[in-house]
């Protein structure tokens, strides 16, 4: 009994490698997972260092707020006691030689905008906060209202 040998050569030769079509495939599907990837690394990079840069802001805010909660009635009132215009800085890499970001802020004292009898004395504060990051101008910002007497004239 004699096998057909050359047939059986011509369907090892062809089951040993892959064809120029099938390795193209291979590589542009390898391409796209890798740049997928990185984009999807980059991305979560970028959320990192924005969701750092709000957080910077929420505590500036949140100084500013404490601050005006040691001063008292005649402090808030009078000019010029509490500056309406700060900056500070921030660097995310913690290196003392450069900074990266620069947060401008301003502080508003204004009427309270009620119309109840003790209009007078309330004030209501707005302190916002802006910076420049990758391009985008941001900004935010909290209010609060300060009464002269505090809560306790008109809760209990």
């Amino acid at each position: 009994m004699r096998l057909n040998t050359k047939r059986t050569k011509k369907r090892l030769c062809l089951s040993r490698g892959f064809t120029v079509i099938e390795s193209l495939v291979g590589i542009l599907i390898l391409g796209t997972l890798f740049t997928s990837l990185y984009a999807g690394i980059t991305y979560g990079f970028s959320m990192i260092s924005l969701s750092r840069e709000n957080l910077r802001a929420t505590q500036i805010l949140l100084e500013k707020m404490e601050t005006l909660r040691l001063y008292n009635w005649d402090q808030i009132n009078s000019n010029g006691f509490m500056p309406t215009n700060f900056t500070a800085a921030y660097d995310p890499t913690g290196s003392s030689n450069s900074v990266n970001l620069m947060y401008t802020g301003s502080i508003t004292i204004a009427g309270s905008g009620v119309s109840e009898s003790y209009s007078n004395e309330m004030r209501k504060v707005q302190i916002s906060v802006d910076w420049s990051s990758s391009g985008v101008l941001r900004t935010r910002s909290m209010e609060t209202f300060v009464a002269e007497n505090g809560l306790q004239k008109y809760i209990y």
